[in-house]
């Protein structure tokens, strides 16, 4: 059996990772995460039918440290995966594929969404 001599494509170890690769991936993994999070989010409504006991029980949960945790960081990726989308309907409208306003507008969705998640926390706090 011959052995094959040529390098992988794209190698890894001189591979260089872009801001559009890595939001690729991010936008990918985050739709799964808001899938499970809009059903958890049903069931959590749904358990307002069970009675004042089920719903204080999540309601608990979310006022501890790791239920506000998890209630931001469902904020920040239902941000981040609908800027991100806003830039893949331009790119279905045929703008942005320039190199750089890709870069930039990838930029822009990734700090946009923690923009997005710090506002939604301070209204969610009743700062405003």
């Amino acid at each position: 059996m011959q052995e094959n001599k040529s390098p992988l494509s794209p190698h890894l170890q001189i591979y260089k990772w872009q801001i559009s690769s890595l939001l690729s991936i991010t936008h990918r993994i985050v739709g799964v995460v808001n899938f499970f999070a809009i059903t958890l989010i049903c069931f959590w409504s749904l358990s307002l039918l069970l009675g004042v006991e089920s719903y204080e029980i999540m309601y608990a949960f979310f006022n501890s440290f790791f239920g506000k945790f998890i209630a931001i960081g469902l904020c920040w990726t239902f941000s981040f995966h609908i800027l991100n989308e806003l830039r893949h309907l331009f790119w279905d409208l045929g703008y942005g594929f320039d190199l750089k306003i890709s870069k930039i507008t990838g930029v822009l969705a990734l700090v946009g969404s923690f923009i997005l998640t710090i506002i939604f926390y301070l209204i969610g706090t009743n700062f405003f």
